[in-house]
């Protein structure tokens, strides 16, 4: 089953919830209809609400200090958890549900950007990315990931095909790979299998490069893969999945990358899981890891590494 068809049955169920605990408010309590209304979609905002508080919690239990410069006060905290619930509800509800993967050429554009989204997720997770590519005229194309609880090396037949497509498409010899979560595992799993040819620069966002210990909680080949062991068990932290993959990697490929993240994930626990060495790391605070792909702070920074990576390029591309 796909993400899409995932979350489509997931809003069903929801309505349904939402539904019947309406109309027993309306029969057993005497509810007006307003607030029968009320009643089942509060109950259903209120369990999301509370998924959501739970992720802070867990993801607190397994935290990694956070630097002095990136600490938060009770407000910023509550709106970071404000964003966060936002993100989560827009994502997974309305912009998920409905998307499927995209290419879109710019002529002459140069060097393109394939996005790759996180565990879970589908395309639609780059909704806030793709109006800013389109007001750049950056080609670009999404790919939606199958299937939804794979191995991760599955993926990477699918990602060789999209950047024969997108290279063809845009007549660029090498792209750009943003990727979020799970997604910047499989570019890296890519770039072990087909070599850095064609990679100008791989973009993570709250990727967790040594595991989380949140990945305990999902289900899968890919969940597995992702899995960090607590401290405390005397197991090495990543596991045997990720050590082969960082075995994998000369200098030269974690050059290549850059590592945006969260001291605040609320899924990548340890948040310094996500500072990869030989990279290029950027830490923010007061950011969510679903939010990591709408806050303005965030995608700034984005946008800045994926300007430079095309100047880049631009000046290595040989004169005729």
């Amino acid at each position: 089953m796909s993400a899409r068809r995932l979350l489509q049955l997931l809003l069903a169920v929801q309505a349904l919830a939402a539904l019947g605990i309406g109309l027993a408010a309306l029969q057993l309590f005497g509810a007006s209809r307003w607030q029968a209304l009320g009643a089942g979609l509060g109950s259903v905002l209120l369990v999301r609400l509370l998924i959501n508080a739970n992720n802070f919690r867990l993801s607190a239990r397994y935290a990694s200090p956070t630097p002095d410069d990136c600490r938060i006060g009770a407000g910023a905290r509550l709106r970071m958890f404000l964003e966060e619930f936002y993100a989560s509800m827009l994502q997974s509800s309305w912009t998920m549900p409905r998307a499927s993967a995209r290419i879109r050429i710019h002529p002459g554009a140069g060097i393109p950007v394939l996005l790759l989204h996180g565990y879970g997720c589908n395309s639609g997770y780059w909704s806030h990315l793709l109006p800013r590519l389109e007001a750049a005229g950056i080609s670009h194309a999404t790919l939606d990931l199958a299937p939804l609880t794979g191995d991760i090396d599955g993926y990477v037949a699918q990602v060789e095909e999209a950047v024969d497509a997108l290279c063809a498409a845009s007549g660029a010899d090498r792209v750009v790979l943003v990727a979020h979560s799970m997604g910047g595992l499989v570019a890296r799993a890519w770039m072990r299998a087909c070599g850095t040819a064609r990679v100008a620069r791989v973009i993570t966002l709250g990727t967790p490069h040594h595991g989380t210990c949140l990945a305990a909680f999902g289900i899968g080949r890919n969940a597995a893969q992702m899995r960090r062991a607590v401290a405390d068990t005397g197991e090495p932290p990543e596991c045997a999945w990720l050590r082969a993959l960082a075995g994998g990697e000369d200098a030269a490929a974690r050059a290549l990358v850059t590592s945006i993240y969260s001291h605040h994930d609320n899924i990548v626990a340890p948040q310094s899981s996500s500072m990869l060495p030989g990279a290029r790391n950027i830490a923010f605070g007061g950011v969510g890891h679903v939010a990591l792909g709408r806050n303005r702070r965030v995608l700034d920074a984005l946008m800045a590494e994926l300007m430079a990576a095309r100047r880049a390029c631009a000046v290595r591309r040989p004169l005729y």
